[in-house]
């Protein structure tokens, strides 16, 4: 990496000039700086007439909330470059796309997408796109199918696996989810009347037990090709349109985890809407988000049987049955990952609007403490909720 250098706004309008595919690369005169995560730089780049025209994105060499304290890899900008790659190329609706990368500088350039909005906003403003939650089922159904032992010949499997081996990032994720929200770890945060709550996820045996087991599955079920962090955040969407961005966590691991990560944010937003609209909308909200776990789910499962049905290469996975029974072992994956998803938004580093922009304390606390509650119940029940709509009526149990 002797070329690396960290971009400025200028450094970005060179580079899309060179390769932002722009017809006229003149036109194009000023970049802004819109990255709120922790660990990229993501310039827009504008024309003479004020119009976004691409979007450059370049990794930075440590996380960037903390600092060079915390070093990471450049190699996780190709990972995601090749995640965002294979995805486009099994669902192109649902997929930014991505035009040039260059491994030395750690950047990619992708398409703009100003005409989309993040979906975390819109669920916290209490905006509803009816089509995003289908969209994201069917995403998640095509490239999970697609890079999995259904459709792909053992070989090309195993080289994809060592293709996208991403153990710093699946570092982080392992820690974040599954080590620190249990334990007392300097990285946690949350309001300080939870801590008995918190402290008892500590000892609690069988959650400890059943988050291990988690944990294992994701280090050792290499089943299709990740996105590895398919949250609210990572989505943009607009009228009729969801595209999935941001993904420099793919890796092979278990399908569950994508899925179970997906609707755990919605739960994050069900639980957080009493103290981020107002009563009569909060309920309405916390309706619809429970319809959107079902469509996404329903969604899934059946895009995924129809490709099963039609695609299935290997003999004994076809045979007639085999798929319903794997769903049914990712579906308790599914809720059992969801379930790590809530704690580790609520009790670890990684919070989200979800939370973070209820004004009033108490309640905010309050919503924070049924996320976390909601979490623990759905890990230690998951391989007991027979199907969606059980799923729902434990939720509402819960929360």
């Amino acid at each position: 990496m002797s070329q690396y250098r960290t971009f400025t706004a200028a450094d970005a309008v060179e580079y899309a000039k060179q390769f932002g595919g722009v017809d006229d690369p003149s036109t194009l005169v000023s970049a802004e700086e819109i990255g709120d995560g922790n660990l990229n730089l993501v310039f827009k780049i504008y024309d003479n007439q004020g119009k976004s025209r691409v979007v450059v994105k370049q990794a930075l060499p440590y996380v960037r909330c903390v600092g060079e304290s915390w070093p990471l890899t450049l190699d996780r900008a190709r990972l995601e470059a090749q995640t965002l790659v294979e995805h486009y190329k099994h669902c192109p609706q649902h997929t930014v796309q991505i035009t040039h990368y260059d491994a030395e500088l750690a950047v990619m350039v992708m398409e703009d997408l100003s005409s989309h909005r993040i979906w975390r906003g819109e669920l916290v403003q209490g905006v509803y796109y009816p089509e995003a939650s289908r969209q994201l089922g069917e995403y998640l159904a095509q490239t999970l199918f697609h890079t999995s032992d259904f459709i792909l010949h053992p070989h090309q499997k195993k080289a994809e696996v060592a293709r996208f081996i991403n153990p710093e990032m699946c570092e982080i994720t392992e820690d974040l989810f599954f080590n620190d929200p249990y334990t007392d770890h300097e990285r946690n945060k949350y309001p300080e009347a939870l801590e008995p709550l918190v402290a008892s996820l500590r000892h609690d045996d069988a959650l400890r037990i059943a988050v291990a087991g988690l944990k294992h599955r994701f280090f050792a079920n290499a089943e299709a090709l990740l996105h590895g962090d398919i949250h609210s955040g990572s989505i943009f969407v607009a009228e009729g349109s969801l595209k999935a961005i941001d993904a420099e966590f793919g890796y092979f691991g278990p399908i569950g985890f994508d899925v179970g990560t997906a609707l755990g944010n919605l739960l994050i937003n069900y639980c957080g809407l009493p103290g981020l609209l107002a009563p009569r909308e909060a309920a309405d909200g916390r309706e619809q988000r429970l319809s959107d776990v079902r469509d996404v789910w329903i969604a899934f499962v059946h895009r995924f049987l129809e490709l099963a049905e039609a695609k299935t290469t290997d003999v004994a996975m076809a045979y007639p049955g085999y798929a319903q029974a794997f769903l049914r072992k990712v579906w308790a994956d599914t809720i059992g990952y969801c379930g790590t998803e809530l704690i580790r938004r609520t009790v670890g580093m990684s919070h989200v609007a979800d939370m973070k922009l209820i004004k009033d304390e108490a309640m905010r606390t309050e919503c924070i403490r049924n996320a976390i509650t909601l979490g623990r119940t759905l890990i230690l029940a998951a391989d007991h909720i027979e199907d969606v709509e059980a799923l729902l009526a434990r939720i509402r149990q819960a929360v």
